[in-house]
């Protein structure tokens, strides 16, 4: 290897690919180059057991690492990336309590980003279901069955209590089955608690459009899992799709209106956005990798993990060819792309990845599992045994999985706790106080928000379209920032205080939520925004709407 320059290699995405690709270029090549990582969250989440955390038999902080102990010698960067310019080698990010706008250079670049979830093309899923992906999902589920459980309790109307006591999870994959068996573990060992709810009245359903359940795992295995829940008093529907949903019922694909509270959705797996705006070569939202896991035509840019496909012979013909988006294989192809991007460093050719599936396992809660392992095919307590055997030692850090181990234990001789954890969300709107001379934000931050002036006054400082600089003063009534939230998301002026000063806050999403949901309040917005106006009269602009709509 080359004794120059110091080369920088970027890792974007701290899940399994990431976090698992940085370490391994950190043993590989960290003695001459520069490993950074830049992920959103300063943690790792251990998805697998994501399904627990909701059902409360493991604490939060043990399905999660921290990335700076996991990765030492890597440069762990927090911060949401915002674009990527494969021409000047450069990843804009956005950093800090001022989402500071910032360019990070690279030699070699990583995209290890994952994928998202999209449930758009079910109307009224995106609004009202759960979601498994984050570790906010695991607790936002949990808080969201315990509230239901407490709500049934005291209810004294029945078809209120019918829906708040139904709970349903759509996808029949691995993610939805182990979902389904951790919440039902989680209400039957809580029902103890609840004097007022019979364990008949309480309803879990599993909706799986396929026509068995754990399609990667073979038949029988999928027919035992289905057996196994029924039995559990789980019940599963096959064949079956999601046609709409509202805050308070489903309607399936068979015209049948289930009436559910608490609704999860293991489905609508989508591209990361950042993935699908690159003009790189993708199929189906994955980035087209060659074996070596460089994306076609571009020698300095990689993939793997979700965010990629790649083949595991020369001609691929069918989705068997193809490296599936698990943690398992995610792993193998970190170990490869670090010793691919260390022989081009060296000027050597790279190695192609060869991976066979050891197989795959899964738990249906209740000390139960399925499993396929080198052919092998288990059931019920001991490949229940074997999922926590192996992802025990999966699991990073010793101590993590001492402590992983000794909660299990300790699951098993005690109840379960009903307390909700986490905090609650935060309003929608939110007062802010700045001291005279205090800067709101920077030209080139980030947009996060539409401020309304309440108490004191401020000063926006801007440059116009010819290059001039333009100096406003915003008092009480005034208001700033719709400029950019009705454009690009990059703010163009600067803004401090010059009063003792207080505004009330609404954050970007909700402020594009409020002004599509109000196209008079847009159109009052656009037209102070082409005006040059900082504030003018609301009614006016309703008034103008108005007569636009009537005329």
């Amino acid at each position: 290897m080359g004794t120059g320059s110091r080369k920088r290699i970027l890792v974007l995405g701290g899940g399994f690919a990431g976090m698992f690709a940085a370490r391994e270029l950190q043993r590989r090549v960290g003695r001459v180059a520069e490993i950074e990582l830049i992920n959103e969250v300063n943690y790792f989440t251990f998805q697998p057991l994501l399904p627990e955390v909701a059902a409360g038999s493991i604490s939060v902080r043990d399905a999660v690492a921290p990335l700076r102990r996991l990765l030492p010698g890597v440069r762990v960067r927090q911060a949401q990336i915002y674009a990527i310019d494969l021409e000047r080698r450069i990843v804009t990010i956005f950093q800090g309590l001022q989402r500071r706008y910032t360019e990070v250079s690279y030699d070699h670049l990583v995209l290890a980003l994952g994928q998202t979830v999209d449930l758009s093309r079910i109307p009224g899923l995106a609004a009202h279901a759960l979601t498994m992906k984050t570790l906010s999902d695991a607790l936002t589920l949990r808080n969201a069955v315990i509230d239901k459980l407490e709500h049934a309790d005291i209810t004294a109307l029945p078809e209120v209590k019918k829906e708040l006591l139904t709970f349903t999870v759509i996808g029949g994959g691995f993610s939805g089955v182990e979902t389904a068996g951790e919440m039902k573990e989680l209400i039957d060992r809580s029902l103890v608690f609840y004097p007022n709810i019979d364990r008949s009245e309480v309803r879990v359903l599993l909706v799986e459009f396929a026509d068995r359940l754990l399609g990667e795992l073979p038949a029988s295995l999928g027919e035992y899992t289905r057996r196994s829940f029924e039995k559990r008093g789980i019940e599963v529907r096959l064949r079956t799709g999601i046609r709409e949903a509202t805050g308070t019922a489903i309607e399936t694909t068979d015209g049948e209106l289930i009436g559910t509270r608490t609704l999860v959705a293991t489905i609508g797996n989508a591209p990361s956005p950042l993935v699908a705006r690159l003009a790189l070569p993708n199929e189906r939202g994955r980035l087209r990798a060659d074996r070596t896991l460089r994306v076609e035509g571009h020698d300095n840019v990689w993939a793997l993990g979700d965010a990629a496909l790649i083949p595991l012979v020369e001609t691929p013909s069918e989705r068997s060819h193809y490296a599936p988006p698990t943690a398992q294989f995610a792993v193998r192809e970190a170990r490869t792309l670090a010793k691919n991007i260390a022989a081009a460093l060296d000027g050597r050719p790279g190695a192609p990845f060869v991976y066979k599936s050891k197989g795959a396992l899964t738990s249906l809660g209740a000390r139960r599992g399925v499993a396929e392992v080198y052919g092998l095919r288990l059931s019920g307590l001991p490949a229940w045994l074997l999922w926590r055997g192996y992802y025990l030692s999966f699991v990073p850090g010793f101590a993590t999985r001492m402590r992983v181990a000794a909660q299990w234990l300790l699951d098993s001789m005690v109840g379960r706790s009903t307390v909700q954890t986490g905090m609650r969300q935060g309003p929608g709107t939110r007062y802010v106080r700045y001291r005279a001379g205090d800067r709101v934000f920077e030209e080139g931050n980030r947009a996060d928000g539409f401020y309304a002036v309440v108490e004191g006054a401020f000063e926006l400082r801007f440059r116009d379209a010819d290059g001039s600089e333009t100096l406003r003063r915003i008092g009480p009534g005034g208001h700033f920032g719709e400029r950019v939230l009705l454009g690009e998301g990059l703010r163009t002026g600067t803004v401090r205080a010059i009063e003792d000063s207080v505004v009330l806050v609404v954050g970007a999403e909700d402020f594009g939520r409020l002004t599509k949901a109000l196209p008079a309040l847009r159109a009052h917005f656009e037209h102070g925004v082409a005006t040059g106006l900082i504030a003018s009269d609301l009614e006016d602009a309703i008034e103008r709407q108005v007569r636009l709509d009537e005329g």
